[in-house]
């Protein structure tokens, strides 16, 4: 298995946990109908840290476990900071996305 796949994985890993101790890690999982939207990070029927939990998370999962192609390009990180802009103590997670984007974005 190439590098990128441990690097990534263990950027996941710390995202998890961040989403965790920020209190953002949800139990239900969101409807079927919510989790199938077409739009961009499901802006329209789930939050962010929904998003990165139940779509973002277990589609890298499948990708490294699978060693297929990793997207090289999320721009994530900037969604985040525009979603948390109003809410403090959001940076550690943002830093953990810029870190993903960057990572990817080399390949």
């Amino acid at each position: 298995m190439q590098a990128i796949y441990f690097e990534v994985a263990d950027q996941l890993l710390q995202l998890e946990a961040e989403l965790r101790r920020m209190a953002l890690w949800q139990e239900e999982i969101p409807t079927a109908e919510a989790l199938a939207s077409t739009e961009p990070f499901c802006v329209d029927t789930l939050t962010l840290p929904q998003w990165l939990q139940f779509i973002f998370l277990p589609r890298m999962h499948q990708l490294i476990e699978g060693e297929m192609p990793l997207p090289r390009q999320c721009g994530i990180a900037p969604i985040a900071e525009e979603f948390f802009k109003d809410r403090g103590g959001a940076e550690p997670l943002v830093v953990i996305l810029k870190g993903i984007d960057e990572r990817l974005q080399r390949g």
